[in-house]
């Protein structure tokens, strides 16, 4: 069996083409994707801010074989971000992730003496 990590992943994107009625609904549900939104899921959490409706980010917790690495969490994590913003008839553009690791992340811990 592969050894599987665990990534975290963040797909950025820009609203692209929305109708009236995605940027209604975009515009009156803003306090639910706003910084306290933010969370690491499998199925992703969507956040941005209304003012200008421009970027958005989604957050998602991926995981797969090692060997795949971190370009393929990225890529899962991508597909994932666009069958939900599909699914909820929002137009977007310009999908790119940055994935970390966090079977491989350095932790610093400070000593018992510091805390």
């Amino acid at each position: 069996m592969n050894e599987q990590h665990t990534y975290r992943v963040i797909v950025r994107g820009t609203w692209e083409g929305l109708t009236e009625q995605a940027r209604a609904r975009l515009l009156a549900e803003a306090a639910e994707h706003g910084m306290a939104s933010m969370r690491f899921s499998e199925e992703g959490s969507l956040s941005y801010e209304p003012v200008p409706l421009k970027h958005f980010s989604m957050r998602y917790v991926v995981v797969s074989d090692a060997a795949d690495g971190e370009e393929m969490a990225g890529a899962i994590a991508e597909d994932r971000a666009e069958t939900a913003l599909r699914e909820l008839g929002y137009g977007f553009a310009g999908l790119k992730s940055t994935v970390t690791d966090l079977d491989t992340m350095k932790i610093n811990r400070k000593p018992a003496s510091r805390r």
